[in-house]
């Protein structure tokens, strides 16, 4: 099965960097007259923080078109970082201002020479400044936070959408360049498509999951405190996806309930129906996986990811993973086999203690396939321990793939970020080029 296509990457930078500069092609096509160098700086940077703002919506609204393509960890990083970005314009924007703010003077009706100073078209700009900084701020630092994820990430969307609304009603009651009518329909448009990302995650995706629920089939243990999860559709034909993608997953909720999780996919499309999900007891959902019984009804949604080897032609694949990293690589090594992959393909497979090791009996079956080799590291070995020691590592990198036919390959990797990090300098390092090296993450910061 596979995914829907997906745009171009270029295609969709180029659409968005459009939308983003199209407020201030419109502005500079006014017909307006100039002022200031500061007056105009001050205004561009409003328009460019409001621009921003509305279409980070789009970057969290999980399409499968962006994230199928880009991957949701390049999506996210993107969103963080253009969301500071606009935060900085919006700081800036109302000290960039000289001209003074007055009543229009009836030879000033373009407020050519003074800026308005309405009250309340002041006052939903001010709210919105303290609020999206506050915004920002917590979203930097989620991780030290009290609070339950999902009671951030409500909070967190619904502070977005008012703080859009809030900016929209002041750029409409005191912007200069957004009384004109073409700017104001862009910025109304623009709104209501923030409110439909909003409904397309949180309603409409929900409703469209009721419609295809899962069932809990099976839980049972991989090694230390880590699970495979299984599900199986319930009265419809299951999900098309890509071995390695991921979903987020829903279970004993209603589909409306924000509390889910992405999970990779350990299962090949090959395989049926049925999805597999390999989960270490970490946070809240987590640490009560093995106490889930069969026959407990689920929700996903996706498939999301880009962490793929379908659409590569490299002559050998490297699939480099650590603790339950193992997930998607295994679904890729699964559907491989099932294909009948001729090229060469070496799983480096990283865990702290020999019982944390998943699905230990089916790699060891794999590992009798003459062109896949796998090498298991233990950091803290057993006595008698006949494979590699110590770390996934810059080190262990240079010994294994610093050949120049190696260096062809396609390197997959999903574990720790830190190891990760290090993974890919190690790589870049010994000469593989970075668009040979697929990774994804779900931390951010």
């Amino acid at each position: 099965m596979q995914t829907p296509i997906a745009m171009n990457p270029r295609f969709l930078i180029v659409i968005y960097l459009c939308v983003v500069l199209l407020p201030l092609g419109l502005s500079y096509f006014s017909g307006r007259p100039s002022r200031s160098f500061w007056d105009e700086l001050a205004s561009g940077a409003g328009l460019l923080a409001f621009a921003i703002l509305l279409l980070e919506f789009l970057l969290s609204g999980r399409f499968q078109t962006v994230s199928a393509r880009v991957g949701m960890d390049v999506t996210m990083r993107f969103h963080q970082l253009v969301a500071r970005t606009a935060l900085v314009l919006a700081l800036l924007h109302p000290f960039l201002y000289r001209s003074p703010f007055n009543p229009p003077y009836p030879w000033d009706v373009t407020r050519q020479l003074t800026l308005a100073y309405d009250i309340s078209g002041l006052l939903t700009g001010i709210l919105a400044w303290v609020l999206l900084a506050t915004l920002v701020a917590l979203g930097i630092g989620r991780s030290q936070l009290v609070y339950r994820y999902e009671t951030w990430r409500l909070m967190h969307g619904v502070g977005a959408l008012l703080v859009a609304g809030l900016v929209l009603q002041h750029a409409l009651d005191t912007g200069r360049y957004s009384q004109d009518p073409a700017l104001a329909y862009l910025w109304i448009g623009l709104f209501l498509m923030a409110v439909f990302s909003l409904a397309y995650v949180y309603v409409i995706k929900p409703i469209w999951q009721t419609q295809r629920p899962w069932t809990v089939r099976s839980v049972r243990s991989l090694g230390l405190r880590t699970w495979e999860l299984t599900l199986e559709p319930d009265g419809h034909q299951g999900l098309a996806y890509d071995a390695g993608q991921f979903i987020w997953l829903n279970v004993g909720n209603s589909p409306f309930s924000l509390f889910e999780n992405p999970f990779s996919i350990s299962t090949a499309p090959a395989s049926g129906p049925h999805l597999q999900f390999v989960i270490k007891e970490l946070g809240d959902f987590t640490r009560t996986v093995g106490q889930i019984t069969p026959g407990t009804r689920a929700y996903v949604d996706g498939p999301h990811g880009n962490l793929v080897v379908s659409d590569h032609a490299e002559p050998g694949i490297a699939l480099i993973a650590g603790g339950v990293g193992i997930a998607p690589l295994m679904g890729i090594l699964r559907q491989l086999r099932h294909e009948k992959d001729e090229r060469p393909t070496m799983l480096i497979y990283g865990n702290r203690v020999q019982e944390q090791i998943a699905y230990r009996e089916e790699l060891t079956a794999i590992a009798e396939d003459q062109r896949i080799e796998v090498v298991h590291v233990l950091s803290e070995p057993p006595e008698g321990w006949t494979g590699r020691n110590g770390l996934v590592d810059a080190d262990l990198i240079r010994a294994i793939f610093d050949s120049t036919p190696m260096k062809q390959w396609l390197f997959v990797l999903c574990g720790p970020a830190a190891m990760m990090e290090v993974v890919e300098d190690a790589l870049i390092d010994i000469g593989v080029p970075s668009h040979q090296i697929e990774s994804e993450r779900f931390q951010y910061d």
